[in-house]
């Protein structure tokens, strides 16, 4: 969590730094995002785990800092389906997977870039499908920092629990998750309820 974090921050600062270049009336309403953003790793994040509900807050507050970076020259859909209510994930999780898909997919050499997100829970697992369009000819490179520290993550906190697929389509690149969450507010009731030994 540790590199995570200022990875995170670096590229969200530098997004606000380049609007606040061209003198934009938005700065302010970005820097407010970025000041909820910063609360949520300051405070939040110093849990294991954090409300799903939460999570996906943060990664719309960041969607919506790149949607005013970007303007119009990108096309971004997001759906979420499922109970999502007293689900917990481990913070920031998800992030650096939707920082790559921007990263990758506002190229200024695609005609019409776009980004998908799909996330759907159904009992305790979560799925989450992220794509982007990419420029056909430039391979995207699994290997940078956020998506490593992630798959550490997942392997050292979802050990058997957790499938990741990264694939590189060509015109488009595809992140697929699948995590077995814990309700943990069952789990609490379940441990109360246990006869003590």
């Amino acid at each position: 969590k540790a590199q995570v974090h200022p990875h995170f921050l670096f590229n969200t600062r530098n997004n606000i730094y380049s609007f606040s270049l061209q003198a934009s009336p938005k700065t302010p309403a970005m820097v407010l995002k970025l000041s909820s953003l910063l609360g949520y790793m300051l405070y939040d994040c110093k849990a294991d785990e954090v409300l799903l509900e939460k999570e996906i807050d943060v990664m719309k507050a960041y969607i919506e800092l790149e949607k005013e970076r970007y303007a119009n020259r990108i096309d971004i859909s997001l759906n979420i389906e499922g109970d999502i209510k007293d689900q917990f994930i481990a913070p920031l999780l998800l992030l650096p997977f939707l920082e790559n898909a921007f990263k990758h997919g506002t190229s200024e050499q695609l005609e019409k870039p776009w980004l998908s997100m799909d996330l759907v829970v159904q009992g305790h697992t979560l799925r989450c499908k992220i794509a982007n369009s990419k420029n056909e000819v430039v391979p995207v490179s699994p290997g940078g920092i956020g998506i490593n520290n992630v798959k550490k993550r997942l392997a050292f906190l979802y050990a058997g629990k957790h499938e990741l697929k990264l694939a590189d389509e060509g015109a488009f690149f595809v992140v697929s998750l699948v995590i077995e969450l814990v309700n943990y507010k069952s789990a609490a009731v379940v441990m109360q309820q246990a006869p003590a030994l």
